[in-house]
């Protein structure tokens, strides 16, 4: 009986997640980046992407910038290539500081 009352009450939650449901947040908003993005700029808190880019894009010399990859937790994470080997560059949103370069 106890595996049929757990069938129940996971079997909603399988079909949600296989029709194409998303993670949401307590709040009910989605985990997407871009939202919080979006949020943090209307809020102040952050520079916006091209600001970014005009500040870090020419410090990066030899490199072919592909766009931005993700923005999480008040970070830009830009996406360049040199060499045919892709570098990922994080950027606090804030101040436009680069934090950390992953080769």
């Amino acid at each position: 009986m106890k595996r049929m009352t757990r069938l129940a009450l996971f079997a909603p939650l399988a079909l949600g997640l296989l029709a194409g449901g998303s993670p949401v947040l307590a709040d009910g908003g989605k985990r997407d980046g871009q939202g919080e993005a979006r949020r943090e700029l209307r809020a102040g808190n952050v520079q916006t992407l091209r600001q970014i880019e005009n500040h870090v894009l020419p410090r990066m010399n030899g490199m072919d910038y592909l766009g931005m990859d993700e923005f999480v937790a008040n970070t830009y994470r830009l996406k360049f290539i040199k060499d045919g080997r892709v570098v990922f560059v994080d950027v606090d949103a804030r101040t436009g500081r680069i934090i950390n370069v992953m080769k």
